[in-house]
């Protein structure tokens, strides 16, 4: 991993499209099947509150990257689903990605996928083990998450009696997605396709957790993309069960009632909120300048979960 932060990539490459930690290119289709291909560069940007910081945490990406490649990797070898993953070897970014004074090859070493192209599901496939975070709030208000009936006397961060599907909306960058019954969703994505989706989030879900409790994580919860290729196959894509787009707790820490401690960006949001409460920052962009202290915190819980549960 290397010291030098990537705020953004600059790649001679059509279709650029910027996420909150993503940069995504279009590549030329796979010269043998014709299928389309992206080249996905994992930045050192982080948000909090969806509001991208100012400030990048160096090496988060290639942290990133090295993770969500394991899972992807891991759900295939199970044979649980299909995923995008093509590749994450630099040396198979063609050389026409490269101009004078943009992005190298050396930097882009740990922080790529090159992935199959498809038509992306527009849910968010989210499994939950335990309740806490939005879920928690519906919960207190409803009794319910998602339209699923829970006990009653679930407390925050209880373990569920079993884990459950709660699909939300997927919204634009610096919009929170919304909560939203299986019923509506299927009535964005029609029925039968998620039925399948609600499987095979539930079983990678589960596959997973088994992995990370065997290590010491919990994880609490976590949210899934799929999309569709060109022949209509149902695709893992995106990352998958990183800090970023999962709730990872030290299960030698657990303890329903309170808020747990986490890898992933927890010290961030602690110290944002406390700019919040100093009437520095009021949660819309421009986000504050990070200082080495917390950059340094967040990057030490990326690294610890990323190792934990890949070795």
């Amino acid at each position: 991993m290397t010291s030098d932060a990537m705020m953004h990539s600059d790649l001679a490459l059509p279709g650029l499209r910027r996420g909150k930690v993503r940069d995504v290119y279009d590549l030329p289709n796979d010269k043998r099947t014709g299928e389309g291909r992206l080249l996905i560069v994992a930045c050192d940007r982080i948000s909090a509150f969806d509001v991208v910081m100012p400030t990048p945490v160096p090496g988060k990406g290639q942290l990133l990257t090295e993770l969500a490649a394991f899972w992807l990797r891991k759900v295939e070898r199970k044979g649980l689903c299909p995923t995008h993953l093509i590749s994450t070897d630099a040396a198979d970014v063609p050389d026409a990605a490269f101009k004078p004074g943009g992005t190298t090859r050396e930097e882009l070493e740990g922080r790529i996928m090159i992935a199959r192209k498809a038509s992306v599901v527009p849910i968010e496939c989210v499994a939950r083990g335990y309740v806490e975070g939005s879920g928690w709030k519906e919960y207190q208000a409803t009794g319910s998450i998602c339209g699923v009936s829970l006990p009653p006397g679930l407390r925050q961060c209880s373990k569920l009696p079993a884990p459950i599907f709660t699909p939300a909306t997927k919204e634009e960058l610096g919009t929170h997605d919304q909560n939203i019954t299986f019923e509506e969703a299927s009535c964005r994505a029609g029925g039968p396709l998620m039925e399948k989706l609600r499987g095979l989030t539930m079983a990678v879900y589960e596959m997973a957790a088994e992995h990370a409790l065997a290590r010491g994580i919990i994880i609490a919860d976590t949210k899934f993309e799929f999309g569709l290729d060109a022949h209509g196959t149902v695709l893992l894509v995106d990352e998958a069960l990183t800090p970023d787009s999962s709730r990872f707790w030290p299960a030698d820490d657990y303890q329903p009632g309170r808020a747990q401690r986490s890898f992933d960006k927890q010290y961030l949001r602690e110290w944002l909120e406390g700019e919040v409460a100093a009437g520095r920052w009021g949660k819309q962009p421009p986000g504050p300048d990070l200082p080495q202290a917390v950059l340094d915190a967040t990057v030490r819980k990326y690294r610890e979960a990323c190792t934990r549960l890949t070795k």
